[in-house]
């Protein structure tokens, strides 16, 4: 064999295993892609209301001129929006990249 037919093979056999990727991936329930969109909700909504209830047991403890509920329900956003864009990065990476295997 020479350097074209090894080149040849080599573009069939990447093509195939991209072609068995999205048959996977086509395969996985829409339960699953509902259940990832859950996921972010909760990722988000979790930080940001304990955040929140942190800050108003904290106010109610320690009354003062600045609001900790408003300033721990921003932090808790940010923890949330940070942890969600984690989760969807990682999922487009394993949807995007063909030699990763994590998924099936």
């Amino acid at each position: 064999m020479d350097d074209r037919d090894t080149a040849f093979l080599d573009k069939v056999a990447a093509a195939t295993a991209r072609r068995l990727k999205v048959q996977r991936e086509a395969a996985r329930p829409v339960w699953l892609g509902l259940g990832m969109f859950g996921l972010v909700g909760w990722s988000i909504a979790l930080p940001t209301l304990l955040g929140a209830l942190l800050g108003i047991a904290w106010d109610r403890r320690h009354p003062g001129v600045h609001s900790w509920a408003l300033a721990l329900l921003v932090g808790g956003l940010t923890i949330g929006c940070a942890n969600a864009w984690y989760w969807i990065s990682r999922e487009d990476r394993a949807i995007s990249d063909p030699s990763d295997n994590t998924h099936g």
